[in-house]
């Protein structure tokens, strides 16, 4: 075979190659140039969870010149099996250059040759078993293991510790969604380039450290436009999300109510449609798993116009579960019951705190986004007087647009609150940026003439001498959710902002309704 490829190499002053799968069949014959070749679309072949692609790619060198840099990076790019080279002399078949990846090193590989084409042996079935069973022993990863598995990338003009903060929140992000993250990259650049965010050659690096760690998963810190997420899919057959997709993925998995469910599915949509022209191989990837997951999943390769009508078809409902929630609301208004809403950074405790001050069970979880739906409880005060207290949807800085739009309905029944208590995760770092981003996006709302509350939760987590000059510096009250004990001065501060009068100091009694 050997002979004959560099006969037609030799004659066609052009390189040729072959790919070869285990079992020793041809899947592809490769004409290039005199320089080099260009391999074709292997994604029949799918890398899946292996560490190897199960594909070996032999092709000629008509100057005799060794495996080139071109050569290696393709290797390690496409975890091929082994890349050779075979160098042609006087028009025969003459040296023999191997290289193979190496387990347990993050974009290693060993290079073998020259060796005379008359003297080369090599047991390829026994190597690449060896050499596979090595990786797998050395994987972090077990294959049992279904997770997806994801590098988290920033790349921004901004200084590195705020990258690095960000990164933190994209972190727990990815663990919400029940992702395991196998490592982080952080790119500080003066200016952002266009095409890939990064520079193609430190692009290429990136993906080949992914490929090697085993990840099925790259989740830029940035949201990418449309051609971005194409450029850089065109470079690998890793799934390439952004924050914002990530974010809807969660919202797509928490969502339980059908006015959830039917926003959710609605800005996944608005997100999609734009990214749905072209082959769409870029979001084909995602029809499943992370990125992919939604009330309404359906192929993405749909026609765009379907696409559209899906949506007019969801803002028809969403217009008529308004229309019941208004219902429902007027009913609340003649009965003459004030409203108290929990609004909030995301996993600040407001659930939690909902269920402890009403006794009731809303399901909670230490996981951003564990809760979407709103709820609404009865809490009763002394003197038959009693409030409906509601927990919102949770908060986060760069909440995409189109989130933001699909729940604008239910976030507007903020608009009928007589009180918002602000709850924060005093313990969190970061509360002080989580205040000015749940205060940016009250204010969005048009909500920031409503009379607010600014609530410390978690301060059993942090010093007691800390937890009260916090408390004294942004004048709030300080709570511990899981705690009633710690409650009288929160709902003493309720009753005193609801009905405007200095309560009796007894404290109010939770009825779940």
């Amino acid at each position: 075979m050997i002979r004959y490829i560099v006969s037609l190499s030799s004659s066609l002053k052009r390189q040729i190659g072959i790919i070869v799968n285990r079992s020793g069949t041809i899947t592809h014959v490769i004409v290039g140039d005199n320089k080099g070749i260009l391999i074709p679309d292997l994604s029949e072949f799918p890398l899946g969870r292996k560490p190897l692609r199960g594909l070996r790619l032999i092709h000629t060198h008509l100057n005799n010149e060794p495996l080139t840099k071109d050569d290696l990076t393709d290797l390690a790019l496409l975890r091929l099996d082994i890349i050779t080279a075979v160098g042609i002399r006087e028009g025969m078949p003459w040296s023999i250059y191997n290289a193979h990846l190496l387990p347990g090193r993050e974009g290693g590989y060993e290079l073998s040759g020259p060796v005379h084409f008359s003297s080369f042996q090599f047991d390829f079935e026994g190597f690449i078993h060896a050499l596979e069973e090595e990786m797998e022993r050395k994987s972090t990863i077990s294959q049992d293991d279904l997770r997806e598995r994801a590098i988290l990338i920033s790349v921004s003009t901004a200084p590195r510790y705020m990258q690095e903060e960000s990164l933190d929140e994209l972190e727990e992000l990815a663990l919400s969604a029940d992702v395991v993250v196998l490592g982080r990259v952080v790119q500080r650049l003066k200016e952002i380039n266009p095409r890939y965010l990064m520079g193609i050659g430190r692009l290429k690096e990136l993906i080949i450290d992914a490929l090697s760690k085993r990840a099925t998963l790259l989740i830029f810190d940035q949201n990418l436009s449309p051609s971005q997420i194409k450029a850089i899919t065109d470079l690998t057959e890793l799934k390439v999300i952004d924050r914002t997709q990530l974010i809807l993925d969660i919202f797509a998995k928490r969502a339980h109510t059908r006015d959830g469910k039917v926003q959710v599915e609605l800005a996944q949509l608005k997100y999609r449609l734009p990214r749905l022209s072209g082959r769409g191989t870029a979001m084909s990837r995602l029809t499943g798993g992370i990125g992919g997951r939604g009330p309404g999943e359906m192929k993405l390769e749909i026609d765009r116009r379907r696409v559209r009508d899906r949506i007019h078809l969801l803002e028809r409902e969403l217009r008529k579960l308004a229309k019941a929630r208004a219902q429902r609301k007027q009913r609340r208004v003649e009965r003459g019951i004030p409203i108290v809403s929990i609004v909030g950074y995301t996993n600040a405790g407001k659930s939690t705190l909902l269920n402890n001050l009403t006794s009731s069970h809303t399901f909670t979880e230490e996981r951003m986004f564990a809760t979407l739906d709103t709820a609404s409880r009865r809490l009763r005060f002394p003197r038959e007087r009693e409030i409906i207290i509601t927990d919102t949807v949770g908060f986060i800085r760069d909440l995409p647009a189109d989130l933001v739009a699909a729940f604008r309905s239910t976030l507007e029944e903020l608009e009928d609150a007589d009180l918002l208590i602000h709850l924060v995760d005093i313990s969190n770092p970061r509360f002080e940026q989580q205040i000015e981003s749940v205060e940016r996006i009250i204010d969005e709302l048009g909500l920031s003439g409503k009379p607010r509350l600014l609530v410390f939760n978690k301060i059993d987590r942090v010093e007691p001498e800390v937890a009260r000059n916090l408390c004294l510096r942004f004048n709030a009250i300080g709570i511990s959710a899981i705690h009633r004990e710690t409650f009288p001065p929160l709902l003493r501060a309720i009753e005193e902002m609801i009905w405007n009068r200095v309560p009796h100091p007894v404290e109010a009694e939770g009825v779940a309704t």
